[in-house]
């Protein structure tokens, strides 16, 4: 990734290891990439996106459609000795655009377990108040030929890295991807956040009904940074449930999730309250 976290250069390679007990000379190597059924074990190959110290090196594979997957085959022949690994050039885009996203999602314990998550484990925590403080990295970007890609991208492991202000490049997370058609979008998670901190809570709640409740909700973004942020405070709603107060705006994601976009000045906090009615 760039300085401003806005572009990067991609390079994929092919990791493969021959356990086989034989060497083959001049091979013919193609590859498979799909979810293609096995009802035996799967012996499917494996490709790794990854960095490598060759960067910039000519892809070593014509990519083409086949059936329902896609198939790589090398250009020229090469050499598998046994028992050894080879690195081999899959792809290469250059200056593809990015974009970087921090998302905090307090209630995500209580979508997947379908109840709060309890006592933050200190002595006196309140019932109602989440224990999950981060605030996640999420790196997003469109398999596209306007990007420089639309390559079909093989299911894999994409390592990220940036370059520093002494122009080495540092490990800053990595995340895997499922087999990706061109003009698809890519979204890597691939950490969480250091000096950006949040907290959830329920503050209220009422039974207004037989079936319906009124719950009320505090969300706290705390910034350290010496800059600005933007957040993307989410929750998760269920059966018929309409926001009936809230300090910020909001968008539908669909029929389960809110969003909450908000800028959280430097050395700063922002506070993010909402009242949810829900009936069923």
């Amino acid at each position: 990734m760039n300085k401003n976290d806005t572009n990067l250069d991609l390079s994929g390679w092919v990791t493969l290891t021959n356990e086989s007990g034989a060497t083959y000379e001049n091979a013919i190597l193609t590859l498979m990439a799909g979810d293609v059924r096995r009802v035996q074990e799967d012996m499917q190959a494996k490709f790794r996106l990854d960095r490598a110290v060759m960067a910039g090196a000519e892809p070593q594979f014509e990519e083409k459609s086949f059936f329902e997957y896609h198939m790589y085959t090398m250009e020229r022949p090469t050499t598998i000795n046994e028992n050894e690994t080879k690195q081999l050039s899959l792809l290469n885009a250059s200056n593809v655009p990015v974009k970087k996203e921090l998302i905090y999602d307090g209630r995500q314990e209580w979508w997947r377990m379908w109840w709060y998550p309890g006592r933050t484990g200190d002595p006196g925590g309140g019932y109602d108040t989440s224990d999950n403080h981060k605030v996640n990295v999420v790196l997003e970007l469109k398999n596209s030929k306007e990007n420089r890609m639309g390559m079909p991208l093989p299911k894999g492991k994409i390592r990220v890295y940036k370059l520093d202000d002494d122009g080495n490049q540092q490990f800053i997370g990595e995340d895997l991807i499922d087999h990706t058609p061109k003009d698809e979008k890519i979204r890597l998670y691939i950490g969480d956040a250091f000096d950006v901190v949040g907290d959830y809570r329920r503050t209220d709640y009422r039974k207004i009904g037989d079936k319906m409740i009124e719950e009320s909700f505090e969300v706290k973004i705390r910034n350290h940074k010496d800059t600005p942020v933007e957040v993307k405070v989410i929750d998760h709603v269920w059966s018929d449930w309409k926001v009936t107060k809230s300090s910020h705006k909001f968008e539908k994601k669909d029929a389960h999730t809110i969003e909450f976009p908000i800028t959280v000045p430097k050395d700063s906090e922002t506070i993010v309250t909402y009242t949810i009615r829900t009936q069923w």
